[in-house]
């Protein structure tokens, strides 16, 4: 696991939204803790044992501070469910430093921010980092309901933001005619449900939008951690060579073979397990690099990730 980890006590709980509570998280000695950038997310070990990934969704310039959004997830594999119904505030956690797989670009002429259900964590603070900077930026904020909709009262009444909540409207947002109206090279923010992600991401592409951008937290459908052919991974700092078997994943093949690689969520999409590839061509996997970044093959994610030949060569 990562040696920046951190112990912080849960200050406070507070209901958001049907099914979503706001989570604040402090020192227990009242320091300030590292700073982060809009879009980053921070990892809590539970006390069941499970990990999980959160976004961000106070200010940055906070430095006294977390503020974290959870959803109940009617599909809970263990951490939503904990914290709704065992996490309490006094409780001491630890967590990972702040990592941003999602940053905002400050060169863009125009952000459009597109968020679905309690994707608004990430999606609201970058709407007000870009704001604070005087940059141009709007938001369109998707809920199955209002009631389903955290920090709606607040951002709603911003100028710029506007709202589709399939209760009222009867059906879901047309993302399609949304993005068309947009200009081709403003920079497009996606988070949400994972069939809202793959909508977005089919419809950027349609439409030719060069500048891309979504945060997954959930593994994409039928993501497989481990391939039906062995491979071997040369390791060019620790001059090591280790076979990865068939039904094993690299990451564990490291693991076993003494290697302190920072990892956490198994699934593709924290990003703690980022590594550089020197050599070879990976079989990405993972919901964290974007398109080019895959194509370019310089780095992988090895806790799904694998090899599309017999051989890696990793900056390890």
């Amino acid at each position: 696991m990562s040696s920046s980890l951190l112990s912080v006590r849960v200050q406070a709980m507070r209901f958001e939204a049907q099914g979503i509570v706001s989570v604040e998280l402090m020192s227990p000695e009242g320091a300030e803790l590292p700073a982060f950038e809009a879009g980053s997310h921070v990892d809590l070990h539970l006390g069941n044992g499970v990990v999980r990934s959160y976004s961000l969704l106070n200010s940055p310039a906070e430095r006294h501070r977390y503020v974290v959004g959870v959803l109940n997830d009617r599909n809970s594999r263990g951490g939503s469910r904990y914290v709704h119904e065992q996490l309490r505030v006094g409780a001491t956690l630890t967590i990972s430093a702040p990592r941003n797989n999602f940053p905002v670009d400050e060169s863009a002429t125009h952000s459009v921010l597109v968020a679905g259900g309690i994707g608004i964590t990430p999606i609201s603070c970058m709407l007000n980092y870009l704001r604070g900077k005087g940059k141009s930026a709007e938001l369109l904020y998707c809920a199955r309901s209002r009631a389903e909709a955290a920090f709606a009262g607040e951002l709603l009444q911003q100028p710029g933001v506007s709202s589709h909540f399939d209760a009222e409207k009867g059906a879901p947002p047309d993302l399609r005619a949304f993005l068309a109206s947009k200009p081709k090279d403003a920079h497009f923010y996606c988070c949400g449900p994972t069939p809202m992600l793959n909508a977005f991401e089919a419809i950027c592409a349609e439409l030719d939008l060069p500048n891309v951008h979504i945060e997954r937290f959930a593994a994409a459908e039928n993501v497989a951690a481990v391939q039906g052919d062995e491979y071997v991974a040369e390791l060019a700092r620790s001059k090591k060579s280790v076979t990865v078997p068939a039904g094993k994943s690299l990451l564990d093949a490291l693991l076993d073979a003494g290697l302190d690689v920072e990892h956490s969520c198994r699934e593709g999409v924290c990003g703690a397990c980022e590594t550089k590839v020197l050599e070879g061509e990976p079989e990405h996997r993972d919901g964290v690099l974007s398109k080019a970044e895959k194509a370019s093959n310089k780095m992988m994610m090895v806790c799904v990730s694998g090899c599309k030949g017999r051989r890696l060569v990793l900056d390890l």
